[in-house]
């Protein structure tokens, strides 16, 4: 019974990686079909290649062929993905993000009064009680605002500027922390800073960045807890 040796699997391998300095599934399909009928011309009539045997050597091309289409198709698709991300990150320029952060930013208006930023968090789960403490940026408690029970999820608020004192805040940058429990168990929470997005840049490797303005670091897409 006559078998495809190992020279001639070594002489498709060889002339494969020689071809261009890589090989490829569609060069080594051509020299194994031509090696194969070479063989198949040269073969001892008195013991002649089996049918199992021819189909069980092109098999195992085919896969490989299988297998760099897969492969080129899964990097089609992830280019795609990849350009849906840049599209969905251009459609959040000139809006209003939470993302993370414990950033409150107090500003005085032209007209008389305060421009303060909303703040959020995102609890892990529903807690029956939650707490905001808001200090100034020498870290003294300013304000402590009791949002009673709040359900899992980000969620977004509003500080007025009025101190515990009843005196409105000095403009300046404020930092928040959060309290959530449930009786005596504290719940899982994170701070979530207000921006703006001003520009997408598309040259990190592990996707777009939001530009949050020269105050924050650039952001990764899913970092977007709530659009405002």
């Amino acid at each position: 019974m006559s078998t495809i040796d190992n020279a001639v699997l070594q002489s498709v391998n060889q002339t494969a990686r020689n071809t261009q300095g890589a090989s490829n599934s569609a060069d080594l399909h051509t020299n194994f079909m031509t090696l194969l009928v070479t063989q198949l011309r040269n073969q001892d009539p008195l013991n002649p290649m089996e049918n199992n045997e021819m189909t069980a050597q092109l098999a195992q091309i085919n896969t490989v062929s299988g297998i760099e289409s897969l492969n080129d198709t899964m990097q089609n698709i992830n280019g795609q993905l990849e350009s849906s991300k840049a599209m969905q990150a251009s459609a959040l320029i000139g809006r209003a993000v939470l993302v993370p952060g414990q950033r409150i930013m107090v500003g005085e208006l032209a007209e008389g009064g305060l421009d303060v930023t909303p703040f959020g968090l995102e609890l892990g789960n529903a807690a029956e009680q939650v707490t905001v403490n808001i200090f100034n940026e020498s870290g003294m408690l300013v304000r402590r605002m009791e949002l009673g029970a709040l359900n899992q999820g980000a969620q977004s608020f509003a500080w007025d500027g009025t101190m515990d004192d009843g005196q409105p805040a000095p403009a300046g940058a404020y930092r928040f922390s959060i309290e959530a429990m449930n009786g005596e168990q504290p719940v899982t929470s994170e701070p979530l800073n207000y921006a703006q997005v001003i520009a997408v840049s598309t040259h990190h490797q592990d996707g777009p960045r939001l530009d949050l303005g020269g105050i924050f670091e650039p952001v990764r897409l899913d970092a977007v807890r709530q659009i405002i």
